[in-house]
């Protein structure tokens, strides 16, 4: 059993009373193995039917599932997208948010993108998906996920809420917050969140908490619904922060909370506070005008897309060689963004070469593709070659699914994979 901060277990003991000797008890447990089948790409039965490891159903997210396997990360179907590597606590977020096809949805503190991913899973690619972190690394590894689970409708940006705020002001019908935190329920997975708790950094959370919940509140659009969540136990970052946001401002109602304890449920603990907002103000703002100039590029990527693809992207919009295929109605902001829509590919020397970004997006429906046994696909994760016939851009495919592009001349398959994903197994 990890050796526990004493002014933690005190608290604990203070606000569990007689369950506090179970809740001591959780942490000689291991931490549970999860994933959350990703439903953009395949349907949970699907997935049920060919999963290389056992799934065991978690109860409160139809498609997430424990599984007593390592390796989770290393395997074909997680670099095909298929499913994400989750907390099974942290999968009873998400589901409550209710994000739906159309809607505005924003995940204000998304890294590394979990729940932010599940969220876009329930929009089924239609409306926009903003997906905030301020850390630039971390925004990075977000931003590298929602490419992996093949979003085309998504928005990553990396920006302090309050600044998003200034310019996003009551536009998202569904705002998610996943505070940063003290981290209490990331004791036994994450071997520096013990030596860094104290409550001193508890207080601080509470504050910075609350600054975000206000940047929320200004972004969120009449009638709009507001998920509040942590990974952490202490009420002034829990019950007492969002009773205080429904005091400050009392437009708003909550409509549920809930604790999970991990002596309670098979994970690790969360919180999560369900808030719906009055009125029915909801601005529109400018939109970004899709900008292609240039002719020439113009028409080389319409020749690439028609001899490779089975469907046509619209709202073409380059940024410098890159081009990419923006969402609907994405709207004009000052903000950093990492990622908008789908990166379709750059222009190197006047040619078209696509993006993984593409490949992970498309289905093997809608390009050519070959298709590889287990050893092949792990061998092309690894970033080698192998042999093929025909000739030019085909996906390279694993039970079907897209695990990037490679490119064919000479009998010789040439790996197109990003050296950064590819694994060592």
């Amino acid at each position: 059993m990890a050796e526990l901060p004493e002014e933690f277990l005190a608290r604990m003991r203070a606000v569990l009373g007689a369950s506090f000797d179970k809740f001591l008890q959780s942490y000689s447990r291991p931490p549970e193995r999860a994933v959350r089948v990703n439903t953009l790409k395949i349907s949970v039965e699907e997935f049920k039917n060919i999963s290389p490891f056992p799934l065991e159903n978690v109860p409160w997210e139809e498609s997430g599932f424990y599984t007593p396997c390592e390796g989770l990360g290393k395997t074909p179907f997680h670099s095909a997208g298929l499913y994400y590597v989750q907390e099974p606590s942290a999968m009873s977020v998400a589901p409550k948010l209710e994000a739906g096809a159309g809607e505005r949805v924003l995940d204000l503190c998304s890294a590394p993108g979990g729940k932010g991913t599940r969220l876009a899973e329930g929009m089924r690619g239609e409306g926009i998906i903003f997906l905030n972190e301020i850390n630039f690394s971390r925004a990075g590894i977000l931003s590298s996920n929602v490419e992996r689970m093949g979003i085309g409708n998504a928005v990553v940006t990396c920006a302090p809420p309050e600044k998003l705020a200034e310019e996003l002001g009551e536009y998202f019908d569904k705002i998610l917050v996943d505070a940063p935190c003290s981290g209490e329920g990331m004791f036994k997975k994450e071997k520096n969140a013990i030596p860094e708790w104290s409550e001193a950094n508890v207080a601080m959370c509470a504050v910075r908490q609350r600054e975000i919940l206000d940047s929320a509140y200004k972004m969120l659009a009449g009638g709009g619904r507001l998920v509040y969540s942590t990974c952490t136990f202490a009420p002034e970052e829990d019950e007492l922060c969002v009773g205080d946001f429904i005091k400050k401002y009392p437009d708003c109602r909550l409509l549920s909370c809930e604790k999970l304890y991990p002596h309670e449920v098979r994970g690790e603990g969360h919180f999560v506070a369900v808030i719906e907002k009055g009125g029915s103000v909801r601005r529109d703002l400018r939109f970004v005008k899709p900008a292609f100039g240039d002719r020439k590029l113009n028409a080389e990527y319409r020749k690439w897309e028609s001899e490779n693809l089975k469907l046509t992207f619209g709202n073409l919009h380059a940024v410098g060689d890159t081009l990419y295929s923006l969402p609907e109605c994405m709207p004009a902001v000052s903000a950093r963004i990492l990622r908008a829509g789908v990166r379709l590919g750059v222009f190197a020397k006047g040619r078209f070469e696509p993006d993984h970004s593409l490949a992970m997006y498309l289905n093997k429906e809608q390009a050519e593709g070959i298709e590889l046994d287990e050893n092949g696909a792990l061998n092309y994760l690894k970033g080698l070659t192998f042999e093929a016939e025909g000739r030019g851009w085909k996906l390279a495919l694993y039970k079907g699914f897209p695990l990037g592009w490679c490119k064919v001349s000479c009998g010789t398959a040439k790996n197109k994979l990003p050296k950064g994903l590819r694994i060592n197994v």
